[in-house]
């Protein structure tokens, strides 16, 4: 067990940065989108859906059936074939067929409802066939959005088609992309990861659904060093991450003349599943979603610099530096300086005068 020192009416949780916490730290998931969506694979034959425009095609066996020319001369055997002008399909799921009447296509194949024109020519065409092209898939898309070249209603082709695929299809990404988020939305939820995971993890680039929202965000990452610190300043890192033992170096590390290596902090929002593994946790903290933690290391103590390099830090951290306690007494030092000096040099000023 581990006392975090955090009182009991404590705004937030001070937490003592240990293995344990590490350990914890390291095995909470982030946002997955294999996690939560799972590998999904795309079904093998592509049903037609309310929205789509197909177009058909319909071959009679010889001249002079309902869909070819008469026969006006015996060596041309005359047109066999007719094309039906683009229909889409009703919010009824059906679309019509001259002689055929109407046709429901909605959740069929496109050879199911080449076999069900035929059968409802046959005995009226000459041995009829017919041909169903799908020319705009609207129900079988993926809407993409964001910061894109082109944003698009991208349709999925039969073999599916993996987020990448899709993202690329509406001409990539503008941003950088260890600055680029993919946000997929799909029913009811929502999932934002860095594109780099898609990247370095192939089982994170899952197949689109039809109907998904990709979303393309571009958002630099950053963390605030304040405090003894070389630089108090907002500092940029990718989404792959950076550590604790980074984002020291990047803020210029501790001050000699006034940092306290005992008193390094990182202050963020936490979820209240990850706090309620924490010890001493103040339960009304617990009541909200994000809880307020404050996590402490003494960068005196060797070990502290090999945790440093296991704590990852997240977006919007806030890195702070306490002052030593002797820089507190130099301040009071100085002030009392300050006061005393124009005293002394003004008696002294008097004394040469006289």
């Amino acid at each position: 067990m581990i006392d975090s020192g955090t009182a009991p009416d404590a705004p937030y949780a001070l937490i003592e940065v240990s293995d344990p916490i590490l350990s914890s730290l390291v095995a909470w998931p982030g946002p997955s989108l294999y996690g939560r969506f799972g590998d999904y694979r795309p079904a093998t034959d592509q049903r037609i859906g309310i929205g789509d425009a197909l177009q058909v095609t319909i071959w009679e066996a010889a001249a002079g059936g309902l869909f070819s020319n008469p026969v006006t001369d015996p060596r041309q055997p005359g047109a066999r074939t007719a094309s039906i002008p683009e229909q889409v399909v009703a919010r009824d799921g059906s679309i019509t067929v001259p002689y055929a009447g109407r046709i429901r296509v909605a959740g069929r194949t496109a050879p199911q409802v080449e076999r069900a024109i035929v059968e409802q020519l046959t005995g009226k065409a000459v041995e009829p066939q017919a041909v169903v092209t799908l020319t705009r898939n609207i129900s079988n898309s993926v809407t993409v959005t964001g910061d894109v070249t082109a944003g698009a209603r991208v349709p999925l082709s039969v073999r599916g088609d993996r987020l990448l695929d899709v993202i690329a299809g509406a001409g990539g990404v503008r941003a950088p992309v260890h600055e680029s988020f993919i946000e997929l939305t799909r029913g009811d939820h929502t999932v934002r990861v860095p594109m780099q995971a898609l990247l370095a993890s192939p089982r994170e680039n899952i197949y689109a659904r039809p109907g998904d929202v990709i979303t393309v965000l571009h958002r630099p990452l950053s963390i605030t060093a304040i405090g003894a610190t070389g630089r108090n300043q907002v500092i940029p890192f990718d989404a792959i991450g950076m550590t604790l033992e980074e984002a020291v170096g990047r803020s210029g590390g501790l001050l000699d003349e006034r940092a306290d290596p005992a008193g390094v902090f990182i202050l963020r929002y936490e979820p209240a599943a990850l706090a309620a593994k924490y010890p001493a946790v103040p339960p009304q903290l617990l009541e909200a979603p994000m809880v307020p933690v404050a996590y402490h290391i003494n960068m005196r103590d060797p070990w502290a610099l090999f945790a440093a390099r296991r704590f990852s830090m997240h977006d919007k951290d806030i890195l702070f530096v306490s002052n030593a306690p002797s820089t507190e007494l130099q301040k009071i030092l100085m002030l009392v300086n300050m006061v005393t000096t124009p005293v002394y040099s003004a008696a002294y000023l008097g004394a040469t005068i006289k």
